[in-house]
């Protein structure tokens, strides 16, 4: 099969750009690849690119060359904003080709991408004919301008059925497809396909246990670090950090005032592995939907139960008191109370979390399953294109 995969990259290294990294090193395996790859500028140059995305030509131009050059079976769009743009769809759409877009965030619906605003959720977008609320809210970068710019030109997308040319959509959770269903965007059901991440398997051997929580991620308040914080400010519970993020100092100064937490900064993969294999669980107290964590996925796959926010894609990927446990998010006191439930379970108890954990793994985010996934749902989006 041969498949053109077109991503947009952040200016930032974000999770859209590790998925599009790792399902197409796993597509090259089988499969005849092309990458057709843009990038976000800075300065006057990404404002260029990012005005002109309501109808970017010379994007559009770009991707009529791949096509016509690589003569593709399907296309898929791993993320169009902003050097690229919606017009990504109507040009593949209208050369006749299956076009696949996943979708790992929100901004469809609103021009957050995350609901949320202020550190709370917000859904008002989800069910307005357009986002005005969001756009007073300014909930996009700060910027009044750049959230209606945004928000426009998701509309007029909207407005001129672009949304409705994508062949199928990939969500990674059961929760983001009721979001998108509950919206206004007006897309079928049947378009909406369920897709999760995936990592290689790491193969590491989980090590004896220690009494320690590990947080692992971004430092920033949509992460949940003040409730995890407030969490560990009584008890004798410890608590390992490793990451940054604009949160950092904060993490730092808990770190200094309580023997019980200790910061080990930004950690590379492999010292992520071995610690999650050390720990006693993961902790994940997001305050909002997220996507499909990997974090999360790598939890899993050696074996380490996760204790996480009641909330998005933590519900659905963490069953309670089977591979993990649940608390409401931004609750700190529940949170607390979690961790003395955890520390009470005898050692085979959690020996039982920790094997469900990786079963979870072994049965929905291996390569393998990812590869059975991905194929099926070009081959159904080009035999649905054949027949129209």
């Amino acid at each position: 099969m041969k498949i053109l995969v077109i991503h947009n990259r952040y200016q930032q290294k974000g999770g859209e750009d590790t998925t599009f990294e790792q399902e197409t090193r796993l597509l090259k395996q089988t499969e005849d690849i092309e990458t057709l790859v843009f990038q976000n500028d800075a300065g006057w140059r990404g404002a260029m690119q990012f005005f002109l995305s309501t109808w970017n030509i010379f994007s559009a131009y770009k991707i009529r060359r791949a096509i016509h050059r690589f003569q593709p079976d399907v296309v898929h769009v791993h993320n169009w904003h902003y050097a690229i743009g919606p017009v990504v769809v109507r040009t593949v759409y209208y050369g006749k080709i299956p076009v696949i877009l996943t979708v790992q965030n929100f901004r469809l619906l609103c021009p957050s991408a995350a609901l949320l605003y202020n550190n709370t959720l917000f859904l008002d977008s989800i069910t307005s004919s357009f986002p005005w609320n969001a756009i007073f809210k300014r909930v996009y970068r700060n910027s009044f301008i750049q959230t209606f710019w945004l928000a426009f030109t998701v509309w007029i997308h909207k407005k001129m059925g672009t949304w409705n040319m994508v062949d199928r959509y990939i969500l990674q959770t059961a929760l983001a497809k009721s979001v998108f269903l509950s919206s206004t965007l007006g897309v079928s059901e049947e378009k909406f396909s369920i897709k999760p991440n995936f990592i290689e398997d790491p193969r590491s051997s989980p090590k004896n246990r220690e009494d320690f929580f590990l947080y692992i991620g971004r430092l920033s308040e949509e992460k949940g670090i003040d409730t995890l914080l407030e969490a560990f400010k009584t008890g004798e519970h410890e608590l390992y950090i490793g990451g940054d993020g604009p949160l950092r100092e904060r993490v730092q100064k808990a770190s200094a005032e309580n023997p019980h937490i200790r910061y080990l900064g930004l950690l590379d993969k492999n010292l992520v592995l071995e610690m999650m294999c050390r720990c006693s669980a993961l902790l994940f107290p997001s305050i909002w939907y997220e996507g499909m964590p990997l974090t999360l996925i790598e939890a899993f796959a050696v074996g380490t139960p996760v204790i996480a926010s009641n909330l998005g894609a933590m519900s659905s990927m963490i069953t309670d008191r089977r591979d993990g446990l649940h608390f409401s998010a931004g609750n700190a006191t529940e949170l607390a109370g979690k961790l003395d439930f955890w520390t009470g379970l005898t050692k085979d108890e959690k020996k039982l979390y920790s094997e469900r954990a990786r079963e979870c793994f072994e049965d929905l985010y291996t390569p393998e399953k990812n590869m059975e996934q991905i194929l099926a749902i070009y081959r159904a989006a080009i035999k649905n294109k054949s027949v129209l």
